[in-house]
C-alpha cells in the first residue's frame, strides 16, 4: 500500500491569548476556503502551563509564597494542495502581534 504525499502546508499558531489565537486561525481558513483550497484544522494542541513560585517577602517569612502561571496556547492549520494565490494571500495577512507562526512547506 503507497501513502500518497500531498503537497501541503503546515501552519503552527502559538499565543498566550486564547481568542487571538481563535482569531487568527478564523482567519487563516477564511482565507483558504476563500481561494478554494482545503484546509483542515485548526487542531488545539494541549496547553502548556508555566507555573512560577516567588516569595513574598525579601527578608522573612519563607512560608509565605505568591503562585504566577503563564499559559501557551498552540494550533496546527493543514492546507492541502496550496495555489500561488493562497500562499500570497496567507503571507499578506495582518495577524495580532501576540501570535507566533510557523510555516512549513
Amino acid at each position: 500500500m503507497k501513502i500518497h504525499e500531498q503537497n501541503k502546508i503546515r501552519i503552527k499558531l502559538q499565543a498566550y491569548n486564547h481568542t487571538l489565537l481563535d482569531m487568527s486561525c478564523k482567519t487563516i481558513i477564511d482565507t483558504a476556503h476563500r481561494t478554494k483550497v482545503q484546509a483542515k484544522g485548526p487542531i488545539t494542541l494541549p496547553a502548556k502551563r508555566k507555573i512560577y513560585c516567588i516569595l513574598r517577602s525579601p527578608h522573612v517569612d519563607k512560608d509565605s509564597r505568591e503562585h504566577f502561571e503563564i499559559r501557551s496556547y498552540k494550533k496546527i492549520i493543514d492546507i492541502y494542495e496550496p495555489s500561488s494565490q493562497t500562499i500570497d494571500s496567507l503571507m499578506k495577512l495582518n495577524i495580532p502581534s501576540g501570535v507566533d507562526i510557523e510555516i512549513k512547506l
